[in-house]
This record gives C-alpha cells, sequence and structure tokens, in this order.
C-alpha cells in the first residue's frame, strides 16, 4: 500500500509506492532480481562497432576509496609507452580524480575528462550513459586512441558498467571492508571481468582472511579471475595485464588500432 508522509529534517513528504519513488529520486533504474553470474554476464559489443568512433574501453569500477583512482595511474603508466592512451572520471560534484591524475603526470591534462555525475554515479554507468559515452566520443575524435579508460565514480556494490560503455570490465574492492565482501555479491563482483581485491598488506590489521576472501570470490565468479594486489605499492599490476592478455582482449583490442599498429601516447615528454 501507497502513503505519504514526511520525516524529520525531510522537508517534502515522498511515496513508498515504487513507481513514484522512482519519479521522485528523478530517474529510474534497471530492476535487478540477483547479482547476477559471470558465465552469464553480457559479453562486449564488437561486431559492427565502429572503432573509430570509440577505441577499446576499459571500465574501472568500485566502492569509494578502493583504489580505482590509483589503478587507472598505474594503468596509465605501463601502458602510455606503448598506446595510445585517454580516460574519463567520474565523480558526484568534483573533478577530484581527474585533478589527481593530472596532478600526478599520469596523462597529459587535455587527455582527461572529468564527468559529474551528481549523486548517483551508478546511472551514469548503467542506466544513462550519455554523458560518459559522449566524453569518450570526443576523446576519441581529437586524439583516436587505442585504448580509452573510465572510472566510475565510489559507488555501493550494486553498480556495474553497461556493456554500451565498456568493452572489459574492472571492479575494484578493497580488504578494509572485511573479508565478508566478496560473498555479499553484487553484479560487479558477479559480472566483471575481472576483480581485484586491493590493499592486501591491510589484511592483518582489519583481522581479513585472504584465504576466505579467495574461496568466496571463486565461489562468487564461478572460477571467474581475480587478482590480489597493493596497487599503491605495485604488486599486481603486472598481473593484471598479464590477464588482460590472455584474456584475449588484446586480440580484440587490435581491430581497433590503426593498420599499422599501436603508438605511444603523444606529449609525454611535456610531462618530465
Amino acid at each position: 500500500m501507497s502513503h505519504s508522509h514526511s520525516h524529520e529534517g525531510a522537508g517534502a513528504g515522498h511515496s513508498h509506492d515504487p513507481v513514484q519513488a522512482a519519479l521522485d529520486h528523478g530517474h529510474t533504474h534497471e530492476i535487478l532480481d540477483g547479482p547476477g553470474s559471470y558465465m552469464g554476464r553480457e559479453m562486449p559489443i564488437i561486431e559492427g562497432r565502429n572503432w573509430e568512433e570509440r577505441a577499446y574501453t576499459v571500465g574501472i569500477g568500485g566502492p569509494v576509496g578502493s583504489g580505482k583512482t590509483a589503478l587507472m595511474l598505474a594503468l596509465f603508466l605501463a601502458l602510455r609507452e606503448k598506446y595510445n592512451l585517454a580516460a574519463v572520471t567520474n565523480d558526484i560534484f568534483t573533478r577530484e580524480d581527474a585533478e589527481f591524475l593530472t596532478s600526478q603526470k599520469a596523462l597529459p591534462a587535455s587527455r582527461i575528462r572529468a564527468v559529474e555525475t551528481g549523486a548517483c554515479p551508478h546511472t551514469a554507468i548503467r542506466d544513462d550513459v550519455t554523458a560518459n559515452l559522449a566524453a569518450l566520443e570526443d576523446l576519441q575524435r581529437e586524439f583516436h586512441a587505442d585504448i580509452l579508460l573510465i572510472e566510475s565514480g565510489g559507488d555501493n556494490l550494486a553498480a556495474n558498467y553497461s556493456r554500451e560503455l565498456a568493452d572489459f570490465i574492472v571492479y575494484v574492492i578493497d580488504v578494509s571492508g572485511g573479508d565478508k565482501i566478496p560473498r555479499k555479491g553484487g553484479p560487479g563482483i558477479t559480472q566483471s571481468d575481472l576483480l581485484v581485491v586491493n590493499k592486501t598488506d591491510l589484511a592483518e590489521i582489519i583481522g581479513a582472511d585472504l584465504d576466505v576472501m579467495e574461496r568466496d570470490a571463486r565461489k562468487m565468479r564461478e572460477g571467474g579471475p581475480t587478482i590480489f594486489a597493493q596497487v599503491k605499492g605495485g604488486r599486481g599490476s603486472i598481473i593484471l595485464l598479464t590477464s588482460y592478455s590472455v584474456g584475449g582482449r588484446l586480440v580484440v583490442l587490435r581491430r581497433s588500432v590503426a593498420p599499422s599498429g599501436p603508438v605511444a601516447t603523444a606529449d609525454l615528454a611535456k610531462l618530465a
């Protein structure tokens, strides 16, 4: 039964009717009746793709503070001399992550675009990808990238990328939330192409059991790849790149670069 009332400090009344709640919220969400599965996940939209419109796109998602931006930085440093890169970051009301990557000289500032998503960052990567897609396509027109990267705003475990936006999805969690996180599931954990469990160096301090996390991740992901890493310390990044190659993604990537092959990101010398 639907009813409308005010809560202390909340101002106007609201309805508990789901349709009205969606309207009050400003947009609707995909209804999920479960976290989905690794084997049953949506696959990248490859056939018929116009790679000149948008290059092969790697989406990095995960909760606030899990290490998404640190992973973006590590990937830029590892790939920029071999591939022509550009990136989009998402923040709720700031440009914090884009500014951090620029300050760390990850890429020339012109190659990093910030999208302010508002209070629902999950919507910008799943339900309405318009702003992010436009930013990626703008970068592609300007720089003719070999690989595009996009970082979601920090969100809860229910957030995951639409395949309209990301060809390869990396989901980052960390041990600070405890060893229960993998078994809590959520589309990012179960359906990402690669799960990264970050900040393993904190496990003893937190009291998290990495063996339990590995067991639960294997179960929840039906054996899909999971990497345990200390991204800031440089541990795990090379394994991540190896998994990316072995998984056959670079074979697909080759279809999105110029016939002459990938080229280094331009203007790196200016970052020195």
